[in-house]
């Protein structure tokens, strides 16, 4: 059975830092991600990490702020926030693919985490 367990969420002020962390279990990913969904709002991509050292993707509102990163050894993906928000509050969802193929679309990911929340207050 497949999980992606996400971990790391809380509650900082705007400038500080938090890392997420999404162990998976149950299978081997080609490609895992990070999308977030505010309150309100529809579910939106963050970052992307691909097998085999492929370039990592980023939204534009958090580039240079976020880095994702993977161990492959542990089939676990962070995803460190420095810089963070109130606009990056959100309930952060790890997710993951077999295809090799970048996307952005919460579509092309076949298994997703419960998610973890992340509080940025002003």
């Amino acid at each position: 059975q497949v999980q992606l367990v996400e971990s790391g969420g809380g509650s900082v002020q705007a400038g500080g830092s938090l890392r997420l962390s999404c162990a998976a279990s149950g299978g081997t990913f080609a490609r895992m991600g990070w999308f977030r969904q505010a309150s309100g709002k529809d579910r939106e991509f963050v970052s992307a990490e691909g097998w085999f050292g492929a370039t990592p993707d980023y939204a534009d509102s958090v580039k240079g702020r976020f880095t994702i990163s993977r161990d492959n050894a542990k089939d676990t993906v962070f995803l460190q926030m420095n810089n963070l928000k109130p606009e990056d509050t959100a309930v952060y969802y790890c997710a993951g693919s077999r295809s090799v193929i970048m996307s952005r679309s919460p579509r092309a990911y076949d298994f997703w985490g419960q998610g973890t929340q992340v509080t940025v207050s002003s």
